[in-house]
């Protein structure tokens, strides 16, 4: 029975941290995505300057 509970600590803390490096690639693709909404807004803006 300890070793049962021995498994399920080192699985838990497995999720744990696997948690964690999903949480950070996350964070990590939002910011890219906030870049690249960024970078479109000002490309629109430069393309109906343009043609104005």
């Amino acid at each position: 029975m300890t070793a049962d509970i021995e498994e399920l600590q080192r699985r838990i803390l497995h999720l744990e941290q696997a948690n964690v490096d999903l949480t950070g690639q996350l964070e990590d693709r939002l910011a890219e995505l906030d870049a690249a909404r960024a970078a479109n807004r000002e490309l629109t803006r430069a393309l109906n300057q343009t043609r104005s």
